[in-house]
């Protein structure tokens, strides 16, 4: 067996700086106030990690750094092979820079979406490099049998944690690319139901624990490749029962098998930084999930199980737009209304996302300001596509932190406000989540915006429906009006029209 490499201490106090970068990241993102100064650090972190790991794996000899020759401190170097490194560094960056200056904040959600499912591919690479060599990666013993080839038997512990590794990250992969589809539209935000889907899903995961502990036990191929197919398919099982509202707790979720996949991988290298990085995230990412289901009041067992809870009356409900009486305004009555009014709780949705609109969202809210409105924003735990998409838009516009509330700071506020302005939010306004019990919404709580002595809803037309397929029953109150337009032209029309 090969004998452990001394650890360098330097090595591991770089290691021990990139994890409290990573400590402090995670605290300064939990405010929009700081979220720059966390992802500064998150940053600095990372490149101290990656840095380190380059430094001390440079191709020479097998994961212990570079190969003496000579005399000491003289080392050699396989620079054909750092160069190759290097290069996919640098195309990898290359990528991820332009993609970023380039990638929209209405194609955020998908983003994060694609670069989970390429975590999770990551790992299951790592997990088939171990596998196939794992001398190289110092987790085998060398077994010489009286007639035969030497081969390498790979730890058990080792096993137990390449299999886990492996199964995480393709469920992570199969899983990213479902939500990358929905999100993107490429695929129906509806819930997709096969029969049987939950005693299939439960079947598939016991056979994938049965397989890792046969690996472990046996170290056969079959097995192995056995893990990975199932866990990519188990990946799409678990993620197409979700429907559209849900899909933020997915993202959130599949942020957290990212992380997990990380961390078994980081076991099987041997690398400290992977393994502290991997489970903030993955811990991180879970409380996360579990924090927005309590906020939608969906059983976080039920969605990591692959939407458990859904039926499929529940999937299709509320399917099209109801045809109904219902009031139009224009930007001059919207303005008028708000102008006239003490309190006016500004409710923002994919919609704003979508046109952009929150520059414009915010000169309207100065324009309130000037003349002595109070003006408050409320933003739903799930509003837009993924965690914190509305806080990130309004913190981008230089709304004032102090403006911005949370639904559960807020939602009483609404029957003594005099006008509720929804720009795009439809499912996360929808009564229909407290009402009808058929609704693939119900059960979450939603922004009472119906109570406001005047509703101001902006939407393209009133043939859409929200994100979940399900008509908004506001729209067709007594005290709604309906602003039918592009978000972005609508709001300036408005700014327009208070000048």
């Amino acid at each position: 067996m090969h004998e452990a490499a001394p650890v360098n201490p330097w090595v591991a106090f770089a290691y021990l700086v990139a994890g409290v970068c990573f400590i402090l990241a995670l605290r300064g993102l939990s405010s929009p106030a700081t979220s720059r100064r966390g992802n500064r650090l998150g940053m600095v972190g990372m490149g101290i990690a990656v840095l380190t790991t380059i430094l001390t794996h440079l191709p020479g000899q097998p994961l212990t750094g570079v190969k003496l020759e000579g005399t000491p401190g003289r080392f050699v170097i396989d620079w054909a092979s750092a160069a190759e490194i290097l290069a996919a560094i640098a195309i990898g960056a290359a990528i991820g820079l332009t993609t970023a200056k380039r990638i929209a904040m209405t194609a955020m959600p998908q983003l994060v979406a694609a670069f989970h499912s390429l975590v999770g591919l990551a790992a299951v690479l790592v997990g088939v490099a171990a596998y196939l060599n794992p001398d190289a990666f110092g987790i085998s013993s060398l077994v010489v049998p009286m007639i035969g080839q030497p081969f390498a038997v790979i730890n058990p512990v080792s096993k137990v944690e390449m299999g886990l590794g492996v199964a995480i990250g393709a469920i992570t992969f199969s899983g990213s690319v479902i939500a990358f589809l929905k999100l993107n539209g490429s695929m129906s935000g509806k819930p997709i139901l096969l029969p049987g889907r939950h005693v299939i899903n439960l079947g598939v995961l016991a056979a994938i624990l049965l397989l890792v502990a046969q690996f472990a036990h046996t170290q056969d191929a079959w097995p192995f490749w056995a893990i990975v197919i199932l866990s990519f398919a188990i990946g799409f099982l678990l993620i197409i029962p979700i429907g559209g509202a849900d899909m933020p707790v997915v993202v959130s979720m599949l942020n957290s098998y990212s992380g997990w996949a990380a961390a078994a991988m980081g076991f099987t290298l041997g690398n400290t930084a992977m393994i502290v990085t991997g489970a903030l995230v993955g811990s991180s990412g879970a409380i996360l999930s579990y924090i927005m289901c309590r906020a939608m009041n969906r059983s976080f067992l039920s969605v990591i199980a692959g939407g458990f809870g859904a039926t499929d009356s529940g999937g299709a409900a509320g399917g099209g737009a109801i045809d109904r009486p219902w009031k139009r305004g224009s930007a001059e009555d919207a303005a008028f209304l708000m102008q006239q009014a003490e309190q006016v709780i500004i409710v923002p949705g994919y919609g704003m996302a979508v046109a952009q609109a929150q520059h414009a969202l915010r000169e309207m809210g100065d324009k309130l300001k000037e003349h002595g409105v109070r003006v408050k924003y409320a933003i739903h735990p799930v509003a837009g596509r993924m965690p914190g998409h509305m806080n990130v838009l309004l913190a981008e516009a230089n709304v004032p932190y102090d403006d911005v509330f949370e639904l559960e700071d807020i939602n009483s506020e609404f029957a003594q406000t005099d006008v509720a302005f929804v720009i795009g939010a439809n499912d996360v306004t929808n009564p229909a989540a407290k009402t009808d019990k058929t609704s693939p919404i119900y059960g979450m709580p939603v922004l009472d915006v119906e109570k406001a002595k005047t509703v101001l809803f902006i939407k393209r037309s009133m043939g859409g429906v929200g994100y979940a397929g399900v008509d908004n029953e506001v729209f067709y109150r007594d005290n709604t009006m309906m602003l039918l337009a592009d978000a972005k032209k609508m709001v300036e029309e408005i700014v327009k029209a208070m000048d």
